[in-house]
């Protein structure tokens, strides 16, 4: 059943195209992922799909009746409103259920304070209180705008399952490769202008991509041997007396004035490093609490030249707090943090709030230097920034008129162009576009140095690292050889039980009928009372464990407890989004 459909739709912003004549329709079926190079108007569609923007020709038909949830890549909250109040005005919470509903999910999303002001929280808190709204919400059609920036590896993990088996259809824009690969039935690809369409998730894109890429190089190729031909036919003098000799010099005229593919650009940033001498950073016993929260705990590490690590743990472990720690920008409470004398670091952190929107995108860049040393020579600011895909236009511009992507973009150059020989990353793939990061892990591959990163993407870290630093609760950081896949395999051991207790636990709604069995009505009717008492359970132990800081044992015990009731409140979670969705259906059935 067609939801919605777009009919030529057109957008600019000034003289720039953002894209031209789009027309493709949404099925209740599809689960659609949208990709392409930052500026390209991935979060403009999205805006105007979900009514947030209106273009500039085009229009949007909607299904009578359509009810669209929208996650922006900035959430946008109302000055002094608290938690619960953003998810009552999104979601219309209106029972003692409902609202038990919205501070579940909040919980399963590492919110815990539902009262707290917005204002006093994190982006990355933000972003995760307006995902939790959009997932509860009861919508037809969910569009989500970078839904897995700001969240954990195991967070992102519980987001991808409960996207894959949900019955609402999605139009998402994301750079999680592994989650367009395991959530997506369709593929659109926005490229200057234009929207191509493929039927598949990740892997089969780019296997129909280079497809069709071949087929315009093919196509191209015949076109310039036919002008060839012609060319030479035209230069014999050939009489245009004829029909068939007018005809012949039109369909000349019609070819020749046919634009050839798009030679496609590619971001280079190679060569950009310098030398790294014996002595690198070398971490001590090191310790770093804020009030009762030991966030580290007697971490020593020697880092080494080559060095290709990722850092990983849940949101408000300390993760950020480690990097600042090893970069010198702030010092652990105990233990040593020594630098050698030849490390340069460069820093690419989650924000880049320090960009001033009137200066030009140049002057920024010149900002760090005029010229800089690469492996191809001496080359300039301006022959940098083009290389980064930013054409003579855009560098003259403000910065304030790049989208948000360009502007990491941007912010990453300035990094790598001060040619650092320890590289630490922030999250480094939140808001970089999928060819950008591409190109990143390929720099990576050869850059002369070592790279510690922070990062929630799978697939970057099984790329770029062989070595995993994991946060693992009470200031312990554990250490992991390998990337991330390799990271899940040497913990499979010690999750085999669990993982058995939950196989027979499969609810496949696409092989039942719609209508609930006796058991299922009995479990809907106490679902919500049940996840408000592991809730209370929760809240306990961590009451308990703070009272009990000092008594390492007896916290060990109660932080093995509190992992076994957030386990049974994560597949409670999962049970009442099923019996939902299918209560839904069936209302919507009558």
């Amino acid at each position: 059943m067609n939801l919605l459909s777009v009919e030529n739709l057109c957008k600019s912003f000034g003289e720039k195209v953002i894209f031209d004549n789009l027309t493709f329709g949404i099925e209740d079926t599809d689960k659609i992922g949208v990709i392409g190079v930052n500026g390209t108007g991935k979060s403009t569609l999205l805006k105007i799909i979900a009514g947030d923007e209106e273009p500039d020709s085009g229009n949007v038909v909607k299904m009578n009746g359509l009810r669209i949830g929208y996650l922006p890549q900035i959430p946008i909250f109302e000055e002094k409103e608290v938690v619960m109040d953003y998810m009552n005005r999104i979601c219309s919470i209106n029972t003692p259920e409902e609202e038990s509903e919205a501070k579940s999910i909040l919980t399963r999303l590492g919110i815990m304070d539902y009262y707290k002001p917005v204002a006093e929280m994190s982006g990355g808190q933000r972003k995760r209180i307006a995902l939790g709204a959009a997932m509860i919400s009861p919508v037809d059609l969910l569009i989500l705008d970078e839904p897995t920036n700001h969240i954990d590896n195991d967070t992102v993990t519980w987001l991808e399952a409960n996207l894959k088996k949900t019955t609402k259809a999605l139009l998402m824009v994301t750079h999680d490769r592994y989650f367009l690969d395991r959530v997506v039935n369709k593929t659109i690809e926005l490229d200057k202008g234009k929207m191509y369409t493929y039927e598949g998730n990740y892997s089969k894109f780019l296997e129909l991509k280079a497809e069709r890429e071949e087929r315009e190089i093919a196509n191209e190729r015949k076109r310039q041997n036919f002008l060839r031909t012609e060319l030479e036919w035209v230069r014999r003098g050939a009489q245009a007396r004829s029909t068939k000799q007018k005809a012949r010099l039109e369909r000349f005229e019609e070819i020749s004035n046919m634009a050839a593919p798009v030679k496609k650009q590619n971001v280079e940033i190679a060569g950009l490093s310098s030398r790294l001498g014996r002595k690198t950073i070398e971490v001590e016993n090191i310790w770093k609490s804020y009030g009762d929260k030991v966030l580290i705990k007697d971490f020593s590490y020697i880092v080494l030249k080559n060095d290709r690590i990722g850092i990983i743990g849940p949101n408000g472990c300390g993760k950020s707090t480690l990097v600042n720690i090893l970069t010198g920008r702030l010092k652990p409470d105990r233990g040593s943090v020594v630098m050698g004398e030849t490390v340069k670091t460069g820093i690419f952190a989650q924000e880049n709030d320090h960009m001033d929107g009137s200066q030009r995108v140049i002057d920024y860049i010149k900002d760090v230097g005029e010229y800089i040393n690469t492996r191809d020579g001496r080359i300039s600011a301006s022959q940098l920034l083009e290389r980064f895909l930013f054409n003579a236009e855009m560098q003259y511009s403000p910065i304030s008129k790049l989208s948000g992507g360009e502007r990491r973009r941007l912010y990453l150059l300035r990094v790598l162009m001060s040619a650092p020989n320890i590289l630490f990353l922030d999250e480094p793939t939140n808001d970089l576009d999928i060819e950008t990061l591409t190109i990143l892990e390929n720099y990576l591959e050869g850059f002369e140095g070592a790279v510690i990163t922070v990062s929630h993407d799978r697939y970057f870290l099984d790329k770029c690292v062989d070595r995993i630093f994991a946060f693992e609760g009470n200031g312990v950081i554990k250490q992991y050889e390998g990337g991330y896949s390799d990271y899940l395999n040497a913990r499979k051991p010690q999750e085999t039980v669990k993982e058995e207790k939950k196989e027979p636990k499969k609810w496949d709604k696409g092989e039942r009928k719609l209508k609930m069995s006796y058991n299922e009505e009995k479990e809907f009717a106490t679902i919500d009372e049940d996840i408000a008492a592991i809730e209370d359970k929760i809240a306990q132990v961590e009451k308990d464990m703070e009272e009990c800081a000092s008594q390492y044992s007896k916290l060990q015990e109660l932080s093995e407890e509190k992992e076994k009731l957030e386990n049974e409140l994560s597949e409670k979670m999962d049970r009442w989004m099923y019996l939902t969705e299918l209560d839904e259906k069936i209302k919507a059935q009558k």
